[in-house]
């Protein structure tokens, strides 16, 4: 089973992760960006050149990832609880974020090539408030350049987050970051 974290940055999902891995301790742990050795190349290239590199580039290097993380990393665990750090709903998200001229069944179509049609089976969404997403990623410094483009552009893809959720209908856990630690383990725990 692979259950997919999205939230924008800083809404906990690393942390979730971490607490569902000590009670689900066979899980495999992954991460898109980053899964692969190719994936981690992007991931480094990305937050440090994300303002030089055109729109359509930055999605196609995320889709090359995605591929490649669904061949080397999902495919192979596939029976396995597969827990992934992001997937293609943030993909799509941060692209129209960037574009909103972007044709979202376009950007679906490209993620189902590139995951051969295996689209996950649960999604837990985490949402925070413009306030949680300040206090959280903007007081500790070190923003990379996904992080520099503002609050107000996080919220823009959390709002396409949002948007995608409801028009796929998956079968989602909706969840507010806001909320304790335990509270969202609680909750996570309970929708597994």
């Amino acid at each position: 089973m692979l259950i997919t974290f999205e939230g924008i940055d800083g809404v906990g999902k690393s942390t979730q992760i971490s607490l569902l891995k000590e009670f689900k301790p066979s899980a495999i742990i992954t991460k898109e960006p980053g899964g692969t050795e190719f994936g981690s190349w992007v991931r480094e290239f990305l937050l440090k050149n994300a303002s030089k590199v055109c729109n359509k580039a930055e999605i196609l290097l995320f889709l090359a990832d995605r591929a490649e993380h669904y061949e080397k990393v999902i495919k192979p665990n596939y029976g396995n609880l597969v827990l992934s750090d992001r997937g293609f709903i943030s993909g799509i998200a941060y692209a129209m974020a960037n574009d909103d001229n972007l044709d979202i069944s376009e950007l679906l179509n490209l993620n189902k090539f590139a995951l051969n049609g295996d689209l996950g089976d649960k999604f837990i969404f985490l949402k925070a408030s413009k306030e949680l997403i300040k206090d959280r990623l903007f007081t500790r410094g070190n923003s990379d350049d996904i992080e520099k483009r503002g609050v107000e552009y996080l919220m823009r893809v959390q709002g396409f987050m949002s948007i995608i959720f409801a028009d796929l209908k998956f079968n989602v856990l909706e969840i507010d970051a806001g909320l304790s630690v335990s509270q969202i383990q609680e909750e996570i725990r309970k929708f597994i």
